[in-house]
């Protein structure tokens, strides 16, 4: 008695509907995993913020004063050592070594979870004060004393758009992220797009524009209305700053 087969081949069409499927598994698969590095490394970032706004007043804990920036170009060394009239104070990057902050590049500045490195601004001037008051205040640590706790700063500003505001404001409460008058400094990653700044939307280049105007938002891909935006940001009120001070014996 002849045997019959006891199965058959796949067609062309089977396998292609097969692969087709493999496919759609792999690249939801590498969309998931995609997805995943993409939201570790902004957490691994904002702790590595975190991380260095500690850092920056245990600095001024030790030292009576905020350090200044780290000028581009340069090491990760503040600029200029000592302080006071800082080079860079609204363009520069953290200054890692003065601070003993880890991770950093070869050269010596910080970095973020992309490896861009991790940008620093500080208040410059100030208002409200009791007395006539002497700048720069927060990285002079005899202003610092003399000028007293009822300073505010009258420079940083962060708005929620970058359209409206100017190179010295928000121009408008409603524009604002937090009150102005308020932040001491701030540090800030320019996101996974910081190596590229061709893809930089329009709120990230005030980021990097050299004034003392900056934007935080939610993030948005390239194709929104709003244009790329990426950046995180943390920053430290001067009343947080100056309890800190006080709570260590530095001020008043």
């Amino acid at each position: 008695m002849q045997l019959g087969r006891s199965g058959r081949g796949f067609s062309l069409v089977e396998l292609a509907v097969v692969l087709a499927i493999v496919s759609l598994l792999i690249g939801g698969a590498i969309m998931t995993l995609s997805a995943q590095v993409e939201q570790r490394n902004n957490t691994e970032t904002l702790r590595r913020l975190d991380a260095a706004a500690d850092a920056l007043i245990a600095f001024a804990i030790v030292n009576g004063r905020l350090p200044c920036p780290a000028a581009p170009g340069s090491t990760g060394d503040e600029s200029p050592a000592g302080g006071g009239t800082c080079t860079n104070w609204y363009n520069g990057f953290l200054p890692a070594k003065s601070i003993g902050f880890q991770p950093t590049d070869a050269a010596g500045y910080a970095v973020d979870a992309w490896s861009n490195r991790i940008r620093y601004a500080v208040a410059q001037s100030v208002t409200g004060c009791t007395g006539t008051a002497t700048n720069p205040h927060f990285t002079s640590r005899a202003n610092l004393k003399a000028n007293g706790v009822s300073c505010r700063p009258s420079d940083i500003d962060i708005c929620l758009s970058a359209a409206g505001a100017s190179a010295t404001s928000c121009n408008s409460s409603a524009n604002r992220a937090v009150t102005s008058d308020t932040v001491a400094f701030i540090v800030f990653s320019t996101g996974k797009n910081g190596s590229n700044a061709g893809a930089y939307g329009a709120d990230e280049l005030a980021n990097v524009d050299g004034n003392p105007v900056f934007v935080s938002r939610t993030p948005s891909d390239p194709g929104s209305p709003a244009g790329a935006f990426d950046d995180l940001m943390v920053w430290v009120p001067a009343g947080v700053l100056y309890s800190k001070l006080i709570d260590a014996g530095v001020l008043p």
